[in-house]
């Protein structure tokens, strides 16, 4: 008769835990909270922005683009030259094509700057442009 070289129960037994299902669970819920998750973007500077009566609330945003109390633009924390937000905002278009815009203009900026960075992203394609203000009350 032939003698099995694994004991039961000891050091070669059945007694190690399968871990194997409960990673399985781990990685479904990591893979569930990335995908359910929402990132705020910020435009890179802090902007004051102006009161308005009508100020609604707008949710998701893709495209956010601020230009400070010194009529600089900025865009993801990048400071972009008047001339190129238009081929920047098209390229952050082919990464959501179906992407609206908000621009945030401080209070002391001029306001043809705010003209031109609403024409910039209505020639970049983007119709669902906002400009952002704060609520007075």
């Amino acid at each position: 008769m032939a003698r099995s070289r694994y004991k039961v129960g000891g050091e070669g037994g059945g007694d190690d835990i399968n871990v194997t299902p409960l990673m399985d669970i781990v990685f479904i819920m990591l893979i569930f909270f990335i995908v359910t998750s929402t990132f705020v973007k910020e435009p890179g500077v802090e902007i004051d922005r102006p009161e308005a009566q009508t100020a609604k609330v707008r949710k998701l945003a893709s495209i956010l683009i601020a230009v400070d109390a010194e009529n600089k633009i900025w865009i993801d924390k990048d400071e972009v030259p008047i001339d190129t937000v238009r081929t920047v905002v098209q390229q952050l278009k082919q990464e959501n094509p179906k992407g609206t815009a908000v621009v945030q203009v401080d209070r002391n900026a001029d306001s043809r700057y705010l003209v031109e960075v609403l024409n910039q992203v209505k020639a970049a394609g983007i119709e669902d442009v906002a400009v952002s203000t704060e609520d007075p009350s």
